[in-house]
Parts: structure tokens; C-alpha cells; sequence
């Protein structure tokens, strides 16, 4: 199709050309021969092809070549570069016949509009094709930024009624099933008759391994990237990046379950918030150690003074400590030989329910603690 264009826009300024009988000059012909031929490099050099055709414009035979020349300048120039090449060949052709022919003032005037209009025509419609089509691009990807939008809007929507459901599941029923546990705890703790222990402690068992199931659905519905125990050298890094002084020490654990890894997470975030915005500056150490079925978190944290720590305004430590005590660990945090230390203790078991696991946070060979 592009050769076929190509052709057609040589071989018919050519044939035009042809077509004239003969011009005012002896090389009025060849010019605008010349001029056709050289009307493919306007693909690529529209000034160029523009050029070549001032001869055969002086010549009188070239605005057939001019013409193809000029939209092609209208479709790739610059507007100064429009008005520059519209001028000249305007100037060009009627200059020569005011020069050479005696006419009136009138017909002076209508010589140079006649050939601004001939000149002035190609360019302004290539210049509108172009103009058309990168408004049609701009409205397109304007059209699929709306689209981006309202996709990006339904995503939240779906994103915030999730994150609902999810409160209200865990805070209604979890609590309940928190009740369970510890109803169905203190029944097996106060009762003498082995079989209504047995059955109370299953009962426990039950209420718990559907609390630990409930919490990892929940997080399945977390709209944020899943962050547990194995995303916390990330996250100390990042910290680093961010300029805080923050060494970490860990022994790998291996899998936790889901609310553990969690937790471990959010011990070891809130330990590097508390440092960044109670004491910017100074260094902070974390370890982790596995042992005995137990993930211990130590974060120490060496500053001059506790007063920044013990107001009761923040809410970030309470949280924490709900949190690890849902998952059956201990937090705490205290002011130790110069240093603030934040220390939680969370049970790494494949499962949150087991015959030692104690919903008191404890555990006895009869999984009750007073």
C-alpha cells in the first residue's frame, strides 16, 4: 500500500507536469521533472523535497510537486517551519510573474493571494491531519486513564469491603470463640470428672484451631502483600535504607503458622517505628532465636533517657501486645540497663491448639494455668 502511494504521488504531479504545454523558461520542464522525482524524500526530508521544487515554482511548473511537497511539510513540520516554507513558496512564484508581466495593482494583489492559497492549502491540511490524529491518541489515552480510574476505584471498593468483613468477623466472632476457649478452659480447670474434662478440652481445642484458622482467612483478605517472619530482613533493611541504625541477628525458624509469622512481623515494625519516632538516630539491635517451640524477638534499643517511652498516649504497644496475645505469645517492653527493650515470646507449634497450649498463656501437664 505504501509503494502504491508512493508511486501515485510522483507519476501524478509528473503526468500534470506533462500535461502543461511547455512553461515560460526552456528548463521549466526538466525543474519540475526534477521536482517529482525528488518527491519520495519528503518521507523523510520534507524541506528537502520542498526545496527542490522552488526551481520548477520559478519555472511555472511546479506546483503539481509543491503541492505533495507542502502537505507532507504540514504533516511533520514545526509551525515556524510551515509559515517559513508557505512564505517562500508563495513569494517565489508570484514575485517572478509581477516581475515579468505588467499588471495592475489589483491583479498584483491577486496574484500573491492566488498563490498563498496554493501553497498555504496542502500545508494547513496536513498540519489538520496531524493535528486530528494526536488529538485522537490524547482522547484515547484519556479514555483509558478513565478506564484505569474507575478500575483502580472498584479495586478499593472491594479492597475496603473486604478489610470490613474482616473487622467484623474478627471482632465478632472471635470474641465469641475467645469465650469458648475460656469457658470451656475454666470448666476443664474446676471440674473432677475426667470426661467432662476431656470433652471441655476439646471443646477449648476446637474453639482455638478455629480462631487460628479464622485469623489466617483473614489475612487471605487483606488487601496488602502478605508480611510475616520471612519478610522481616526486608524490612529491617528498608529501615537502614531509610537511615536508622538497625542490625539484625536471626536463626532461621522454618514455617510458622500464618498468625505467627505475622506477629512476628509486627513486633519487629513497631520496635523500629518506636526508634525512629522516640529516639531518631540512635542504633537499635534486633534478634531473632528459636528454641523449644518458642520464637523469641529482642529488640534493644540503647538511649539516654526512658521518659519518651513511658507516656500513655500511642496506642502502637497495647495493639502489639493484643496481638501477640491472641496468638497465645507474650510481649514486653522495659528500661534495662540503659537500654529500652522490647521482647515478645510467641509459641512456633504447626498449630496455635495443642494438648500444652493454654488459652492463659501458659502452659502445666494438664494445659491450665492458674
Amino acid at each position: 500500500m505504501v509503494i502504491l502511494v508512493e508511486v501515485a504521488a510522483v507519476v501524478l504531479p509528473a503526468a500534470l507536469v506533462l500535461m502543461a504545454d511547455g512553461g515560460p523558461f526552456p528548463w521549466s520542464l526538466p525543474a519540475a521533472l526534477v521536482a517529482c522525482a525528488l518527491l519520495p524524500l519528503r518521507r523523510w526530508r520534507p524541506a528537502v523535497a520542498a526545496a527542490a521544487c522552488l526551481p520548477a515554482l520559478a519555472g511555472g511548473l511546479g506546483w503539481p510537486p509543491g503541492v505533495v511537497a507542502l502537505y507532507r511539510v504540514g504533516r511533520k513540520s514545526s509551525a515556524r517551519a510551515m509559515i517559513a516554507w508557505v512564505a517562500a513558496t508563495t513569494a517565489v512564484p508570484a514575485t517572478l510573474v509581477v516581475a515579468t508581466q505588467h499588471l495592475t495593482p489589483g491583479a498584483m494583489v491577486l496574484t500573491y493571494a492566488f498563490s498563498l492559497f496554493l501553497s498555504g492549502a496542502p500545508t494547513a491540511l496536513g498540519a489538520l491531519i496531524t493535528t486530528r490524529r494526536r488529538l485522537t491518541e490524547s482522547l484515547s489515552e484519556a479514555s483509558r486513564a478513565r478506564e484505569a480510574e474507575v478500575q483502580a476505584r472498584e479495586a478499593n471498593a472491594r479492597s475496603a469491603e473486604r478489610a470490613r468483613i474482616a473487622r467484623e468477623i474478627h471482632d465478632a466472632v472471635g470474641h465469641h470463640a475467645t469465650l469458648i476457649a475460656v469457658e470451656a478452659a475454666a470448666l476443664a480447670a474446676t471440674t473432677d470428672e475426667p470426661e467432662v474434662r476431656d470433652t471441655a478440652l476439646r471443646l477449648r481445642a476446637l474453639a482455638k484451631e478455629s480462631l487460628s484458622e479464622m485469623r489466617a482467612a483473614l489475612g487471605l483478605l487483606n488487601p496488602e502483600p502478605a508480611q510475616g517472619h520471612e519478610t522481616i530482613p526486608a524490612l529491617v533493611e528498608r529501615a537502614r535504607a531509610a537511615g536508622l541504625a538497625a542490625t539484625l541477628e536471626s536463626t532461621h525458624p522454618g514455617p510458622l503458622p500464618p498468625s505467627v509469622s505475622r506477629a512476628a512481623f509486627r513486633v519487629v515494625q513497631e520496635a523500629l517505628t518506636n526508634v525512629t519516632k522516640h529516639a531518631p538516630g540512635a542504633p537499635v539491635h534486633v534478634r531473632l532465636s528459636h528454641r523449644d517451640g518458642h520464637l523469641r524477638i529482642t529488640a534493644t534499643n540503647p538511649t539516654p533517657a526512658p521518659a519518651p517511652r513511658t507516656g500513655t498516649g500511642g496506642s502502637g504497644l497495647p495493639g502489639l501486645s493484643e496481638r501477640v496475645g491472641l496468638v497465645g505469645g507474650v510481649l514486653t517492653a522495659a528500661w534495662e540497663n540503659g537500654a529500652w527493650v522490647l521482647e515478645a515470646d510467641l509459641p512456633t507449634g504447626p498449630s496455635k491448639v495443642g494438648g500444652d497450649d493454654s488459652t492463659f498463656g501458659g502452659s502445666t501437664p494438664t494445659g491450665v494455668t492458674a
